[in-house]
């Protein structure tokens, strides 16, 4: 019998857009009033998503809707799909926009992760003037509330409040100049940033949790001050290990330091934002930082 050839099949970018509306919004309904469909639409939608692309992409129950394995897998793809197609459209079109988009993150994610993304949005987008304010979350998320912000990257704990759209995950490691800082009785010496901090947070909770005497050694809101402090032998601090630099020490059990959670990063977009500039930085963002962790994770 004659093979039979796999008939190839076009992805409706309609459905995909639906797709990461729902992923975004973490429900049919509030997708639904986004795009100006009915949650029944919504949900027909979802569904021939679903047999074009030949596997379930979102578990679902009467209160929250949740990525399956595949849908994890496609949403990056997914992203990339519609950047791309706005890409097109606009270089087609000749309407490139304009505007001004002001950004939040933290200090030590914007440092690492950031200039390279934004200087490659702003070669794409001329035209949009690019504010980046760095601060702690807290502030972030109030200066959000004020309309001081249209997109702010914001620390937050993975099992906590589902705010936003997660961006990033990473381990959290202890980092000092050397093993020689701790002695097994002494108090800790812990370097950290001025409260609210989540790393300061999770810092002193793990070690209350586990018994371990500390102490405040020193304290600066600057992440190169941080730096400084390490370095000079003065203590040792929480850091995601991507930031840790490569001249310090990555301590743990061994030195009877707790194991720490996760940290994660969230994306949030204010109500007031210009909406064609912002959402294109934030999808920009998003679509950037999944490709960026999809390398990290198929690295060796």
């Amino acid at each position: 019998m004659p093979e039979r050839t796999k008939r190839n099949v076009n992805l409706d970018l309609d459905l995909i857009r639906t797709f990461v509306a729902v992923v975004e919004a973490h429900s049919f309904t509030k997708a639904g009033r986004r795009l100006g469909r009915s949650q029944s639409a919504i949900s027909l939608q979802m569904r021939r998503l679903e047999d074009q692309v030949g596997a379930v992409l979102l578990s679902r129950d009467p209160r929250h809707v949740v990525l399956t394995a595949a849908g994890e897998a496609f949403l990056p793809q997914a992203r990339r799909l519609l950047r791309l197609n706005d890409e097109i459209l606009s270089e087609v079109r000749g309407d490139d926009i304009e505007g001004e988009v002001r950004l939040g993150a933290p200090e030590d994610f914007a440092t690492v992760h950031l200039p390279e993304i934004l200087g490659e949005f702003a070669r794409q987008h001329p035209k949009v003037a690019l504010t980046v304010t760095c601060d702690l979350t807290l502030h972030l998320l109030e200066r959000l509330r004020e309309g001081q912000l249209d997109v702010a990257l914001v620390k937050r704990e993975p099992l906590g409040p589902d705010q936003g759209i997660r961006v990033w995950r990473e381990p959290l490691v202890w980092v000092g100049a050397d093993r020689s800082l701790l002695d097994g009785k002494a108090a800790a010496p812990l370097i950290l940033a001025p409260s609210p901090c989540v790393y300061r947070k999770r810092a002193i909770a793990a070690l209350d949790t586990a018994g371990r005497p500390w102490r405040c050694a020193y304290t600066s809101p600057s992440l190169a001050g941080q730096h400084a402090a390490l370095r000079a032998g003065l203590g040792i601090t929480v850091l995601p290990r991507d930031m840790a630099p490569a001249d310090l020490a990555i301590l743990g059990e061994g030195e009877g330091l707790p194991a720490l959670p996760d940290t994660e990063i969230a994306l949030l977009r204010a109500r007031t934002a210009v909406p064609t500039a912002a959402n294109r930085l934030a999808e920009f963002v998003l679509a950037a930082l999944d490709r960026r962790h999809a390398m990290t994770s198929d690295a060796p």
